[in-house]
């Protein structure tokens, strides 16, 4: 058991960190207060690999383990958890989707150019009537032939008006229930696709959160991913390895809180001395630093059982479950360590409080989490 980073880990954790630092910090702040998307700091992510890590170099992706992703996302949490779903959505469930079930076509005609970021992908599931019952798809794809006609409503789409690619899973055979599902290539540009308003979110409020709208959207035979039927599996295996990716993030933006709870601890005097040196301090900085310890090991164990072929169901929903309640657990400490300041934005803390509470509600609430490990250990 090696619980030491080899040498490229390094360099993959150290390039995020000084891409966050240097490109996502400066006017994170105002990002957030205006909901802008980061557009120019996505492209550069594209640029810099960021964006297709795991794809296959064949298709123009950086060839990299999960274990380096969750490396990088915990780096790029810490900074701009805006930023970072952007990267988890694009790698998790769009790239690694398409690479895992998509034909030779779809790879060469979409996988390539999501991998570099030329365009970023959408991962279309929750609908207003089935949110973590994902079996209850009222969005319909009717078999014509040669295309499906698509009809219905997709809401709280990341990358939902900036992406150009979107993986949208819909009921062909209501009879068949699950197993009458399909999941569809739709292209930005479709006749019938409208894009519909802006989420205005508690937090991740640089992301781009929209509902989607399909009104007999003509999507070809040949865009549609897997056998007839297979789109609920598709979207659950997806899902499985998303779970990984949220679960990084959280565990960076406690981190990130972390860090700064500590920076400022040491700057900031009341009776006399640093406040890092008085004991309620010192206790609420242990507690922060085990927790993101134990769930930094959750999700590079999950990370290790997905790169070695095991089973990383469990794993996943572990990490996730785990990490999203230490983010909330040690961000709202953060801000209490911070005192009046970490009620101001200026801080930073405040922001990566209202950013944690959404990782425990997407890809999975934590109570759909603790549905997948229960039935893991009853099996």
């Amino acid at each position: 058991m090696n619980f030491q980073l080899t040498e490229e880990h390094l360099a993959v954790q150290a390039a995020a960190r000084e891409f966050a630092q240097t490109e996502l910090l400066p006017g994170v702040i105002e990002r957030d207060e205006h909901q802008k998307f980061p557009a120019e700091q996505i492209k550069k992510m594209g640029e810099l690999g960021f964006l297709g890590m795991m794809v296959d170099p064949k298709y123009n992706g950086g060839g990299m383990d999960t274990i380096s992703y969750v490396l990088a996302m915990e780096e790029i949490s810490k900074v701009d958890a805006s930023a970072s779903v952007v990267m988890s959505v694009n790698n998790s469930l769009v790239c690694w989707g398409l690479e895992k079930y998509g034909t030779e076509e779809q790879k060469q005609k979409y996988l390539t150019r999501l991998a570099t970021g030329e365009i970023i992908g959408a991962f279309c599931l929750s609908e207003p009537e089935a949110g973590s019952d994902a079996t209850s798809q009222r969005t319909t794809a009717e078999d014509k032939g040669d295309y499906y006609l698509l009809n219905g409503t997709k809401n709280w789409i990341t990358n939902g008006s900036t992406a150009s690619v979107y993986l949208v899973i819909a009921q062909t055979d209501p009879e068949k229930k699950h197993r009458g599902i399909n999941a569809f290539i739709v292209e930005r540009g479709m006749e019938g696709f409208q894009v519909g308003l802006k989420e205005n979110k508690l937090g991740i409020r640089g992301s781009d959160t929209h509902s989607l709208m399909f009104t007999d959207v003509k999507v070809p035979k040949e865009n549609r991913i897997g056998e007839d039927g297979f789109g609920f599996k598709f979207a659950m295996s997806t899902l499985a390895g998303g779970r990984i990716g949220i679960a990084a993030q959280a565990l960076g933006i406690a981190s990130g809180a972390y860090e700064l709870a500590v920076k400022y601890s040491k700057e900031r005097k009341a009776f006399g001395v640093e406040i890092a040196k008085h004991q309620a301090i010192q206790f609420k900085l242990a507690d922060m630093a085990t927790n993101i310890e134990a769930a930094r090991l959750l999700c590079l164990k999950a990370a290790f059982h997905k790169d070695t072929h095991q089973d990383y169901g469990m794993s996943g929903a572990m990490a996730k479950l785990f990490a999203s309640k230490v983010a909330m657990e040690t961000t709202v400490e953060a801000v209490q360590v911070h005192g009046g300041y970490g009620f101001v934005k200026e801080y930073h803390v405040e922001r990566l409080m209202r950013d944690a509470k959404i990782t425990q509600i997407y890809e999975g609430t934590s109570e759909i989490q603790k549905i997948v490990i229960s039935r893991e250990l009853l099996k």
